[in-house]
């Protein structure tokens, strides 16, 4: 017949058209555990219509168009006149005026307002991940700025605006602003009281003249950066806007833009400055401190935006392997693929219940929920963003070649996974702030076993490691050279608890089985046979209509 060959079959609707928030059932769930009731009902519409917005095909296409089109410097004009600018594709500034009006950077001062933000920067995330950069660190500077009271009741107001406001002009005059960040140098990395980036004072208190070189800034389109340079006492931290109240540029010299492995949709830059006017926060010499507020938002941050990207990675595996035939069947009924499917499934859903039982301790604010926050932040930081690579490969690898193919989404996905285990801290940073906590602060310890002991006795593989894990810790000697695996087995361990308190029976029992029982492999795809399996698969398949 003419044309046949073209006939096209057994291929797989785009996951779009669906409502990202409500199809993931461990993270609606989680909202719903930790909402309090009488919220119930607006958070979860609220985060209904952003997962809807989410899921839509203009908006997944906004996405996809962000990245191919990668931000450009301008450091001229046409006159020859310096402007140091970047220009980013109109996607990209569709969706961040959508994550702003979402309330991404508006946690602070809202009810519940941790917990709902976290849950639509998981969702957001699933979109794209580039523009959840300077959502993150608008967001993050607030706790920071607050180290001076004048600076944060002149600041706060626009970073939790929901408008988004793209001009360049004295924020004083916008309806909302944006921030970044700025800290590593080029000699110094992680080690930021190497940095040399030079701090004078001028004749008005609290002002400064910063001259230096930053390696990574990041959002060097925003409207101010949170700096770190020597001043007369110290390390110290400074606010650098990008407009002065005059309406002239601040002296902020874009030298290049990184030329990144993903989150390509985001500008990260070099900058220099050479006489730029900056403002004090907090005392001199103090400057790492203050600006550790930032930090550690941020490094929660890192943990929801990694189960967002498993999520997405796991949603389009199952997606796909729910329409897909192979070998006389769906591939999702094949025990083989079943097996790589739950066991992706368990890792996905154990980094979206960790994140948000997080969250919801910044919301309490309690000194309980504080201790826990100082030792759980970084080990969950440490190991939910080191998982989340392997998620995005083993998913690629379930839709076979079409994968490895850029129509699919999968590759952007694989590209993206391995930032958030870099950003604010790579691993071993991580694992050595787990020592900080463990060494320093015995309250976090105390909180951390207060927390996971509330499910001791339901399961017998969970009271093993929890017991392993007390004799680890009870030998601290030498314990520097094995910090990650101690900061691994914590997080693993606050992991199996929490499941085993919330999850189906089938979730917590895969999880206890593999990852705190030994009954599983290094690769995914290894989980116990007698396991129910099916039931772990449909939990986290996406709800879809294909004639979206």
């Amino acid at each position: 017949m003419a044309g046949s060959t073209h006939l096209v079959t057994n291929q797989v609707p785009p996951l779009v058209g669906y409502d990202v928030f409500s199809a993931d059932r461990a993270l609606a769930a989680a909202v719903e555990r930790h909402v309090e009731p009488d919220l119930r009902q607006e958070v979860l519409g609220e985060l209904s219509a952003l997962g809807r917005t989410s899921g839509s095909a203009q908006v997944q296409e906004w996405g996809a168009q962000a990245n191919d089109n990668p931000p450009r410097l301008r450091t001229h004009d046409r006159y020859g006149h310096r402007i140091d600018e970047v220009e980013f594709h109109p996607a990209w500034h569709r969706l961040l005026g959508k994550g702003v009006s979402a309330g991404l950077t508006a946690a602070w001062g809202r009810p519940a307002g941790h917990l709902r933000r976290a849950a639509a920067f998981v969702v957001w995330t699933q979109v794209e991940a580039g523009n959840g950069c300077p959502l993150s660190m608008t967001h993050a500077a607030v706790p920071a700025l607050r180290a001076d009271p004048d600076l944060a009741a002149e600041w706060e107001p626009r970073l939790t605006s929901m408008v988004y406001d793209r001009e360049l002009r004295p924020a004083d005059r916008k309806a909302g602003a944006l921030f970044g960040m700025a800290m590593t140098e080029k000699q110094g990395g992680s080690d930021v009281r190497a940095n040399t980036t030079a701090a004078r004072p001028l004749a008005e208190a609290g002002t400064y003249e910063l001259t230096g070189h930053k390696w990574f800034c990041s959002a060097p389109m925003s409207d101010g950066f949170l700096v770190l340079a020597q001043a007369p006492e110290g390390l110290t931290c400074f606010l650098v806007p990008r407009v002065l109240g005059d309406g002239t540029r601040n002296v902020f010299r874009i030298q290049r833009l990184k030329d990144k492995l993903g989150n390509r949709s985001n500008a990260s830059a070099e900058v220099e400055f050479d006489g730029t006017w900056a403002r004090r926060v907090g005392e001199e010499g103090r400057g790492v401190r203050t600006i550790l507020e930032m930090v550690a938002a941020t490094r929660l941050d890192c943990v929801l935006g990694s189960a967002g990207l498993m999520r997405q990675a796991v949603a389009q595996a199952v997606h796909h392997c729910s329409y897909r035939e192979a070998f006389g069947g769906k591939l999702v009924d094949k025990p083989l693929m079943r097996n790589v499917l739950a066991d992706l499934a368990i890792e996905s859903e154990a980094a979206t219940t960790l994140a948000l039982r997080l969250a919801a301790a910044c919301d309490d604010g309690g000194e309980h929920e504080r201790a826990l926050l100082r030792i759980a932040v970084p080990a969950a930081k440490y190991w939910v963003t080191k998982r989340c690579p392997a998620v995005a490969v083993e998913a690629a690898e379930c839709l076979g070649g079409n994968g490895y193919v850029e129509e699919s989404g999968m590759p952007r996905l694989v590209r993206e996974s391995p930032l958030n285990s870099i950003w604010e801290g790579a691993g071993n940073v991580q694992a050595l702030d787990v020592l900080r906590a463990l060494r320093r602060e015995p309250g976090a310890l105390d909180a951390y076993l207060r927390e996971v002991g509330q499910a001791r006795g339901a399961d017998h593989r969970l009271d093993g490691a929890i017991k392993n894990l007390l004799t680890e810790l009870a030998d601290l000697e030498g314990v520097e050279g094995r910090a990650r695996r101690l900061a691994e087995r914590l997080a693993l361990v606050l992991q199996g608890s929490l499941l085993v308190r919330f999850a189906p029976p089938q979730v917590a029992d895969a999880f206890c089985a593999a990852r705190l029982g030994g009954d599983g492999g290094a690769a995914f795809g290894t989980l116990p046979h007698t396991l129910d399996l099916a039931a772990v698969v449909e939990r986290a398949r996406p709800e879809h209509d294909p004639a979206s």
